[in-house]
């Protein structure tokens, strides 16, 4: 399975292999297994209809660590990276830009759940930690509220 993890003007779709136990019974753990099990299947596809799993108000934030050493904070807002994923797309599918996922947890953390993984990424062959914010909306739909994630160029 994939996930898409796009920073910069780089495109990274990401081949996800989900393990990992439940951390805190909770109603919402099963709930937010499966919208991350639709949020890879949608990467696997290379689909930007991923980027609506966003919220709009979504808090968006890498930490990139380049090889000299300089470490860069980068924040976006939901919109521009979802933007931004819809156009880098096709690059993504272009490279085969995939990651693998492990040690994948769920964790509640009041109407929400915490999704924490360690991400390989398979092109550039590297480990980095990975985690998502996933709550409902009022209507029921569930979204990514936020996303902190770590790359290397």
């Amino acid at each position: 399975m994939k996930l898409i993890l796009i920073w910069c003007l780089a495109a990274a779709v990401c081949a996800v292999t989900t393990a990992g136990d439940t951390d805190v019974p909770n109603a919402n753990i099963e709930p937010a297994r499966a919208f991350f099990e639709t949020f890879t299947q949608l990467g696997n596809s290379f689909d930007p209809a991923i980027a609506d799993k966003y919220a709009d108000d979504a808090k968006i934030q890498n930490k990139r660590t380049y090889p000299d050493g300089r470490v860069r904070t980068m924040t976006m807002t939901a919109p521009q990276y979802k933007q931004m994923m819809r156009q880098v797309m096709p690059l993504a599918k272009a490279r085969g830009d995939t990651d693998s996922f492990t040690n994948t947890t769920f964790t509640a953390e009041g109407s929400g759940v915490l999704i924490k993984t360690t991400r390989h990424s398979n092109l550039k062959d590297y480990d980095s930690p990975y985690e998502i914010l996933v709550s409902p909306s009022a209507n029921g739909a569930w979204f990514i509220r936020e996303e902190i994630s770590e790359s290397r160029p």
